[in-house]
């Protein structure tokens, strides 16, 4: 069985728990963000759409909302307001950590978390017991600065 399989026998298993089916849509749905990571509400859709011309946008919307709520994926908003998606490594205590290119607006994952020492920190001065945090880096990807390098030189 492969990666994706299991990942969905363990999506599907959440779901019967919390009362609910994983029904074809939701299967679907849940495929295309295995595959990709970071993706919009409509991406997602119309990914979906181009293998079940059956689902609608508000379907899409309605099982994101219910996969974030049962933390099977993240739902992360950045600076351009729009909200992306990925699936929840359960394994992790934190979401990633993000860099976001305020020129082409790639997306990359900082999959250490550097801040533990931070964290632990800021539970004894402020006596406040955290359960998340969410940290994006707003700069130039490599192929933005490479990019603005050759015009600078030309």
């Amino acid at each position: 069985m492969e990666k994706t399989d299991t990942t969905i026998q363990k999506v599907k298993q959440k779901i019967y728990k919390a009362g609910y089916k994983l029904t074809s849509q939701r299967e679907d749905i849940l495929r295309v963000l295995l595959d990709n990571e970071h993706l919009s509400a409509e991406e997602i859709y119309l990914k979906v759409k181009s293998e079940n011309s059956g689902i609608g946008l508000a379907t899409v919307y309605r099982t994101l909302e219910l996969l974030s709520e049962l933390n099977i994926i993240n739902k992360i908003a950045f600076q351009d307001g729009i909200s992306r998606y990925d699936v929840n490594d359960n394994d992790r205590q934190h979401q990633h950590h993000y860099l976001l290119c305020l020129n082409c607006g790639k997306i990359d994952e900082v999959e250490k978390d550097m801040l533990i020492d931070v964290e632990k920190e800021v539970e004894k001065s402020y006596h406040f017991k955290i359960k998340d945090h969410r940290l994006t880096f707003h700069g130039l990807c490599k192929k933005c600065i490479e990019e603005a390098d050759d015009q600078n030189k030309g």
